[in-house]
């Protein structure tokens, strides 16, 4: 397969929107279909470099958003599942060209593309120079769950300074005055967890979910993504329900590490994808305002 996405031509009206108006659009016609989008994560680089482009080109295929993980020894926010990719990732001589790399890929596939990176690897990398090539790249934002509010004006500078959405996590202990401070400087979207804790469990989803999500809309216009311990297309739909934006990442990674073969990973893992996307039901939950 190559390396680069090519899709069909079509007519165009006008310019390429930049990367995140185009994630801004994407989540857009999923709001007209009323439905949630999916957004499908993977670290970069991995199972290797050759094998992470093959399965994210054709997770572009169903996605509405790819969530691209830069891989980091000390992931807090995440589990084992996404701990052992991370790793493998970083064993396989994973560097931040690789994400690059993949990135470009992507840039005109039918998916947007979200970063999740962890703040020491930015930290040193530079706050300027990631932006700036993340932002060239084609990357539409960060997710940075390790990031205060209180802490973020050097990254949201470098970050609005090259048009980068800044996506934050918000945990449900968050109190009413940091809430509006984390919406005022966030853009493309809020995460909020559907569990407690890290990411890959396999138990239910959190009772107060609905209540949490509730509050979040009473605060901010910004569409609300839910992602942390989504494992089953059940849940997937349950959250579609109630939310902007229904993200999934262990389960994927679950799926690659029992295929055998390279083809096998990929097909296994865009058939579950596929289930994923099927499932989320149109309804009249109202959705965040464009």
């Amino acid at each position: 397969m190559n390396a680069t996405w090519r899709a069909p031509s079509r007519p165009q009206a006008g310019p390429a929107p930049g990367p995140p108006a185009r994630f801004d659009q994407v989540l857009a016609r999923a709001r007209a279909d009323n439905r949630a989008a999916l957004a499908t994560y993977l670290p970069a680089g991995y199972p290797s470099q050759a094998q992470s482009l093959r399965i994210l080109h054709r997770l572009a295929e169903v996605s509405d958003v790819i969530e691209l993980g830069w891989p980091y020894s000390e992931p807090t926010l995440d589990g084992p599942v996404i701990q052992r990719a991370a790793a493998q990732s970083l064993a396989a001589g994973f560097r931040v060209r690789h994400l690059l790399e993949s990135i470009r890929s992507l840039a005109t596939s039918p998916a947007s593309v979200l970063v999740m990176a962890y703040f020491p690897p930015l930290y040193k990398y530079g706050l300027d120079r990631a932006a700036r090539d993340l932002a060239q790249a084609g990357a539409a934002g960060v997710i940075l769950p390790d990031l205060p509010i209180e802490e973020a004006d050097a990254w949201l500078t470098a970050a609005q300074r090259v048009g980068l959405h800044t996506v934050f996590v918000v945990a449900p202990s968050t109190t009413d005055a940091r809430l509006a401070r984390i919406c005022a400087a966030g853009g493309g979207m809020l995460y909020a967890p559907a569990v407690a804790g890290v990411t890959g469990s396999t138990g239910p989803l959190h009772d107060a979910l609905p209540a949490f999500l509730q509050r979040l809309r009473a605060a901010t216009d910004l569409p609300i993504g839910v992602g942390i311990g989504i494992s089953t297309p059940a849940q997937a739909r349950e959250v579609s329900r109630i939310a902007d934006v229904t993200i999934v990442g262990s389960a994927l990674i679950r799926t690659i590490d029992a295929a055998n073969g390279p083809q096998q990973q990929a097909d296994a893992t865009v058939n579950l994808a596929r289930t994923l996307a099927a499932g989320l039901p149109r309804s009249n939950t109202p959705r965040a305002a464009a």
